[in-house]
C-alpha cells in the first residue's frame, strides 16, 4: 500500500501542510508549532481514502470526525501504559542481545589476531566482525515483510534459537572458515530477526513520545556493550575462550525468554503477497533516498572506532589492562548518547537533533582521535564518541518511521539498513588495508572514519532542508 498520493517534493513545502489551530482525533491540542512537527509524518490512510481525508498524519487536512473506518492514525498511539512499558522492556532485553553484542566486535579483533587467528591479516579477521554488521542489516527487507505479514512473535522465536546457537557453534571453532559461518553469519542473522520486530513494534505504541521510547531501548545496546567485553575478556582468562561464549550465549537466551514474552505489536498484521518493489517503492522518495544515503557514509565510518580503538590504543602504548576496557567505556558514554538526544528529539526535532550528534561525531574524530596518544586523551575520546555516535541508533528509526506509514514500517526500516548495511560490511575491511597501507600507523583510518561522518551529517542535512526548507525554527 503506499504510503501517501502526495509527491516526496510536497513535503518540502511546509505552507501546504499544516493543522488548523484545533483538536485532533486522539483529543490532543493542536496549532501551527503542532503542524510543522508533524508534517513529514506519512500518512496512514486504507487504499482509497487518501482522496476523501487527506493527509492526516501529515496535517494537510484537518480529521473530520476521526479516521475514516479502517484506518490507523498514530497520533492515536497510547504513549504509554502498562503494555506499551513491557514492549519498550521487552525491545531492552532484544537491544541488548542484537546490537548489544555486535557493538562488542572490537574485542574479538584484538583477541583473534593474537590468538585462533594470528596468522591472519587484520583485514581477514575483520571480515569476521563485518559480516556480523552487515548481516543483522542486510536482512532487513526479508525480515521486514515478514513481519509487516505474520507480526513479531516467530521471528523472535526463530531468531533466538538462531542467535544462540551461532555463539554455541563459534565457542567450538577453530579454523577461519568456522568462526565466518558461527559467528559472521549464523549468529547475526538471528539477532537481525529480534532486531527489527523490537524496533518496528515500538512504533505502533508510541507517537508524541517515540524517540523517547526508541532511545530507551536502544539503550539496552549499550548496556549490552559494556557488560559483553568486559565479561567474554574477563571469562576468557578464567575458564577459556569456549565457556566465555557459551555463557554469553546463555545470558542472551535468557533475555530472549524476557522478550518473547513481553513484545506485542498493537496494530494486527497487514498480510500483503511478496512483491519485490515493495522493497524498492521506498528509494523512490528523494527524504527517504538522502536519509540512506546519509546513513551510508555514516556507517561507513562509525564501526571503525568501535572495532579498531583497543588495537590504536595499545600501538601507543596503553597497557592491556586498561584497554581493553576501552570498547566499554565507548558503549557506555553511548547510553547517555542514545537516551538524552531522543528525549529532546521529541522536542526540537528528530531531523535537527540526528543532524547536530552527526556534526558532533565527526568534528570529534579528526580533531580529537587523530592527535589523542595518551591514555587520557584516548579515555575521554572512548566516552565522547560513544556520546555521539549512539545518538544514530535511536535516532535513525525514527527518522524513517517519522516518513513512513506505520503498517509498512517493517519493509520500509528493513530497505533503510539493508542499504547501510553494505557500508557495515566494507567499512573495517577498508579499516584494515588503511592500516596495512600506512605501516601499521591508524591516520589513515581516522582521517577516513573522520570525514565520512561528516559526509553523512551533511546528507542527512539535506534531508531536513528537503522536508522543511532552511528555517532554523522548524521542529522538524
Amino acid at each position: 500500500m503506499a504510503s501517501s498520493p502526495s509527491s516526496a517534493s510536497s513535503w518540502a513545502d511546509k505552507d501546504e501542510a499544516h493543522l488548523p489551530a484545533g483538536r485532533a482525533t486522539d483529543g490532543h491540542d493542536y496549532d501551527a508549532n503542532d503542524a510543522i512537527s508533524e508534517q513529514t509524518e506519512a500518512a496512514t490512510q486504507p487504499e482509497g481514502a487518501a482522496e476523501l481525508h487527506g493527509d492526516m498524519e501529515k496535517g494537510t487536512i484537518k480529521p473530520q470526525g476521526g479516521p475514516p473506518t479502517g484506518a490507523f492514525d498514530p497520533r492515536q498511539n497510547p504513549d504509554g501504559g502498562l503494555q506499551a512499558w513491557l514492549c519498550v522492556a521487552g525491545g531492552f532485553c532484544v537491544l541488548f542481545c542484537s546490537f548489544g553484542w555486535i557493538n562488542c566486535i572490537g574485542v574479538f579483533q584484538d583477541y583473534y589476531e593474537n590468538n585462533q587467528l594470528k596468522n591472519y591479516s587484520p583485514s581477514e579477521v575483520s571480515w569476521i566482525s563485518s559480516l556480523e554488521a552487515f548481516f543483522m542489516f542486510f536482512c532487513g527487507p526479508i525480515i521486514g515483510k515478514l513481519y509487516d505479514n505474520y507480526g513479531p512473535r516467530w521471528l523472535l522465536l526463530v531468531g533466538t534459537f538462531l542467535h544462540v546457537f551461532g555463539l554455541m557453534m563459534t565457542s567450538l571453532a577453530s579454523k577461519y572458515y568456522q568462526f565466518i559461518l558461527a559467528q559472521g553469519i549464523c549468529s547475526p542473522i538471528g539477532a537481525s530477526m529480534i532486531f527489527y520486530p523490537a524496533m518496528s513494534t515500538l512504533t505502533t505504541w508510541f507517537f508524541a513520545k517515540r524517540a523517547f521510547a526508541f532511545g530507551i531501548i536502544a539503550a539496552g545496546s549499550s548496556l549490552g556493550g559494556v557488560i559483553f567485553p568486559i565479561m567474554v575478556q574477563r571469562m576468557i582468562r578464567e575458564v577459556g575462550f569456549g565457556w566465555a561464549m557459551r555463557t554469553a550465549a546463555f545470558l542472551i537466551l535468557a533475555l530472549m525468554i524476557v522478550a518473547n514474552l513481553t513484545v506485542k505489536a498493537r496494530v494486527p498484521p497487514f498480510p500483503k503477497p511478496w512483491n519485490f518493489v515493495d522493497f524498492v517503492r521506498p528509494l523512490k522518495e528523494v527524504p527517504f533516498d538522502l536519509i540512506t544515503a546519509g546513513a551510508f557514509l555514516f556507517f561507513l565510518g562509525m564501526f571503525l572506532p568501535i572495532n579498531y580503538i583497543i588495537l590504536e590504543a595499545e600501538s601507543h602504548g596503553m597497557g592491556t589492562g586498561i584497554a581493553q576496557y576501552l570498547v566499554s567505556i565507548l558503549n557506555a558514554a553511548s547510553l547517555f548518547g542514545r537516551t538524552i538526544p531522543g528525549y529532546f528529539a521529541d522536542k526540537i526535532g528528530r531531523f535537527n537533533m540526528m543532524v547536530i550528534m552527526c556534526f558532533f561525531t565527526g568534528i570529534l574524530v579528526l580533531a580529537m582521535w587523530i592527535p589523542s596518544t595518551g591514555n587520557a586523551p584516548i579515555i575521554v575520546f572512548a566516552a565522547l564518541y560513544g556520546f555521539g555516535s549512539g545518538a544514530f541508533v535511536s535516532l535513525g528509526p525514527s527518522l524513517i518511521a517519522q516518513i513512513s506509514d506505520v503498517r509498512q514500517i517493517g519493509v520500509r526500516t528493513g530497505t533503510w539498513f539493508a542499504a547501510i548495511s553494505i557500508a557495515a560490511l566494507v567499512s573495517n575491511p577498508i579499516g584494515g588495508a588503511l592500516i596495512t597501507r600506512w605501516d601499521g600507523k591508524y591516520t589513515g583510518l581516522q582521517i577516513f572514519c573522520g570525514v565520512m561522518c561528516l559526509a553523512g551529517a551533511t546528507v542527512i542535512l539535506l534531508a531536513r532542508i528537503r522536508l522543511a526548507g532552511v528555517k532554523l525554527s522548524a521542529k522538524v
